[in-house]
């Protein structure tokens, strides 16, 4: 007996709900319920109530792609930042997309690392994919700000989060990189300390780190003469990448075998300033009482370290949802207005890690 061929069940797939599909539920015309879903035209609050009713009842979901072609956009935005699994980026990343997706876009993300070319790779896959704009949260660099000017020449949204990009319709989300660095480092000068090294980034590169600056301004306010072999940065410039465990842990060891050791350390963000409590620990030095650490950023694992880490908080998913707003702001229409800056405020969270009889409060 032939042996019975076996047959695949198929998936039950219902038709989606469409614009006419709401005008028959309610009784209006088809062009009033487009014009109430693309927010298009004069509508009265009754009538668009009931339309948005039956959009819940049945169900429907805005052909993004229909759309796109009748209006010459895709509903897509690109995403740049310097390396996703960074906890920075994951939460800066979560706050676009929440905006994006309660508007009805969809995000593609591109990291940059540390390469410059791969920052290029990235922000010209976004334009050749027909984006409808771009948030762009590498750290800057002249090659990468160059790039970022040639694609507004094709009429590209562009917003840039924790970067400078001077350009009339370039809007900026920040945070206030150089109060947070001050704040820290006088901490630490409360302390006591005086001998404060910064790690992460070398002193020629630390120009455009805003958060180095403060340092540095910290420093200088509190009569404490700067030494730029306190300041060690990766061998290699981490260019549009962000500073990691690597950096802080190498930076750390080549403090340590100075002849003149400093007391404390701030560190270019929380990561590397885990790298460099393992090198202290590793040297057989006790945190805070042979030498204190703080960081930047105050991701989740910062209060799980130890000790748990000084840190600087900055409200990053607000900053991603700011962005979003800016970037959609532009793309329907209000192109022309002025450019826009926003700088949020950062707090200092002190923790173990530069006191040592403090109470954990997280």
């Amino acid at each position: 007996m032939a042996e019975k061929q076996k047959t695949h069940r198929q998936p039950k797939l219902s038709r989606p709900t469409t614009i006419r599909d709401i005008a028959a539920h309610t009784g209006v015309a088809v062009m009033t319920v487009s014009r109430v879903i693309n927010e298009s035209g004069y509508v009265s609050q009754e009538m668009r109530e009931k339309v948005l009713k039956a959009v819940q009842e049945l169900n429907y979901h805005p052909n993004g792609l229909a759309r796109g072609l009748k209006r010459r956009r895709t509903q897509a935005i690109g995403i740049l930042v310097p390396d996703i699994a960074n906890p920075f980026a994951a939460e800066l990343v979560g706050g676009i997309q929440e905006v994006l997706s309660a508007r009805g876009y969809s995000s593609f993300i591109s990291t940059s690392d540390r390469s410059t070319t791969r920052e290029e790779a990235g922000l010209r896959a976004l334009f050749d994919h027909r984006a409808d704009g771009a948030i762009v949260a590498t750290r800057e660099t002249k090659a990468g700000n160059d790039f970022l000017l040639g694609l507004l020449n094709y009429d590209l949204q562009i917003v840039v989060v924790g970067r400078e990009l001077n350009h009339p319709r370039v809007d900026r989300v920040t945070a206030d990189h150089f109060k947070g660095g001050y704040d820290v480092t006088e901490h630490l000068i409360k302390m006591g300390h005086r001998r404060i090294a910064f790690v992460g980034v070398s002193a020629p590169n630390g120009a455009g780190l805003h958060r180095y600056r403060g340092y540095v301004e910290a420093l200088r306010a509190n009569g404490i003469p700067f030494d730029e072999k306190l300041v060690v940065g990766p061998k290699v410039d981490a260019g549009p990448g962000f500073s990691t465990q690597d950096d802080g842990y190498e930076g750390a060891k080549r403090i340590l075998s100075a002849k003149s050791r400093p007391t404390a350390i701030f560190a270019r963000n929380d990561f590397t300033a885990m790298g460099a409590m393992y090198a202290i620990r590793d040297a057989g030095l006790a945190i805070p009482d042979d030498i204190a650490v703080a960081g930047f950023d105050n991701v989740p694992l910062s209060a799980y370290t130890a000790p748990p880490l000084t840190t600087v908080a900055q409200r990053t998913v607000l900053q991603g949802r700011e962005a979003a707003l800016l970037l959609l702001d532009r793309i329907d229409g209000n192109r022309q207005r002025e450019r826009r800056n926003i700088c949020l405020d950062c707090e200092l969270i002190v923790r173990q890690s530069t006191i040592k009889d403090i109470a954990r409060t997280d």
